[in-house]
């Protein structure tokens, strides 16, 4: 393996900030953080590029940060994509098995198969996500290959997204001096870095808290069974601070992440904040109750609407381990607490796992994105060189049976 290949870097392109996480493969097993790149994002909106020249910049200002810290150069990236152009849309599809015996090419079939869905003009396919095989109408079966049967059947899960909204993504990684390998949806990067195999096994959903928009993903039997994405994230709660306390939104943003709490039962007594002022008047005393009145109702409404696009996927009672938080906003002190009351199921904030390296640096919500794109590219890499070291093993029994004649 050249070095090249022993490098995966993730960037994660997102509304109020771009990071890098640059990883090294290690002995083909693991992966380690070596390096960390972060910039303010100015130019999207709602996940969505609005400025290239400033969303070009920021990427630029980011990788210099990481290949720093990693000490290498970065060539390309593994990106991810959100924003509320995202679909997702159960599909299925069926082909007869050729040889009676499941092989690789007649699973890339039955997946084509299930990609001939009418999608709109403006749409591109992401993601083409197996939920489960069915050979001769056994089903549940994970992976098929090798399996007996005549008839060979698969459910997806496909995740289209704005052709004009990738591009533009894409464009600005271009410009930057960077190839894109492979665009990914951010909350299926995100389960990559934070859920447990149990935890998809015996149904869970991810919360992605993002600066713009809050993007969900259910797991149900191993699979990803639904994604939805609500256009409401951290910088509304920005937003309602900066109107409620009368303050700039760069104050705004520092009040929250310094003294924000969603509940206001959490806090005792009256402690008093500093809040700047605008127009050059000078700041004023208020109390952090205040402050969390005016939190406390915006997550409120953000998790009644992750329970109806939960409702609405019919998978309320199919999530048995609960909700996981991640992003930027997940870490606020009070977010727990609100998300069980309003959900009814137990929630955990989750945070980047089975990494090595720089743990602590990327131990935060923030970061799941980004190791977790590392990690996407990582494991499906090696799924491929399993897939391919089969094909050549296959190759060899037939050899050596042939020799055996001679």
């Amino acid at each position: 393996m050249s070095k090249e290949e022993e490098i995966l870097v993730g960037l994660d392109v997102g509304t109020t900030k771009i990071c890098a996480i640059v990883a090294e493969v290690v002995d083909n097993k693991k992966i380690d953080i070596i390096g960390i790149g972060s910039h303010p994002s100015t130019g999207l909106k709602k996940g969505m590029v609005v400025n290239i020249e400033s969303t070009i910049n920021s990427i630029k200002r980011a990788v210099e940060e990481a290949e720093l810290m990693a000490g290498i150069e970065i060539g390309s990236v593994f990106t991810g994509i959100a924003g509320g152009h995202i679909k997702g849309l159960n599909s299925s599809g069926v082909v007869a098995v050729k040889e009676l015996e499941v092989t690789r090419d007649d699973i890339d079939r039955v997946l084509d198969a299930a990609r001939t869905q009418a999608i709109p003009g403006n749409q591109q396919i992401l993601h083409v996500l197996p939920q489960e095989f069915i050979i001769d109408h056994q089903d549940g079966i994970k992976e098929p290959l090798g399996m007996s049967g005549v008839r060979l059947e698969v459910r997806v899960h496909i995740i289209t997204g704005a052709v004009t909204a990738a591009q533009n993504i894409e464009k600005s990684i271009n410009r930057a001096g960077l190839d894109m390998a492979e665009m990914i949806l951010q909350p299926i990067a995100s389960a990559e870095a934070i859920l447990t195999s149990e935890e998809k096994e015996l149904g869970v959903a991810v919360v992605d808290i993002g600066g713009g928009t809050t993007d969900i993903a259910t797991f149900v039997d191993g699979g990803i069974r639904h994604t939805a994405v609500i256009p409401i994230g951290g910088a509304h709660f920005t937003n309602d601070i900066a109107i409620g306390l009368r303050t700039p939104r760069a104050e705004a943003e520092k009040i929250k992440i310094q003294y924000g709490c969603a509940s206001v039962d959490l806090l005792e007594g009256n402690e008093q904040i500093e809040v700047p002022s605008v127009g050059g008047r000078p700041p004023r005393q208020l109390s952090r109750q205040l402050l969390a009145e005016i939190i406390e109702p915006r997550a409120e409404e953000i998790f009644a609407l992750v329970a109806q696009e939960i409702e609405k996927m019919g998978d309320e009672d199919r999530i048995a381990s609960g909700v996981v938080l991640t992003g930027g906003s997940a870490s606020f002190n009070g977010l727990i607490e609100v998300a069980e009351r309003v959900l009814g199921l137990p929630v955990r904030v989750g945070v980047p796992t089975d990494v090595g390296g720089l743990v602590d640096v990327v131990s935060g919500p923030q970061y799941a994105t980004g190791v977790g794109l590392a990690l996407y590219a990582f494991r499906n890499k090696k799924k491929k060189e399993i897939h391919r070291n089969g094909k050549q093993s296959m190759f060899q029994k037939m050899k050596t049976w042939v020799k055996g004649f001679f």
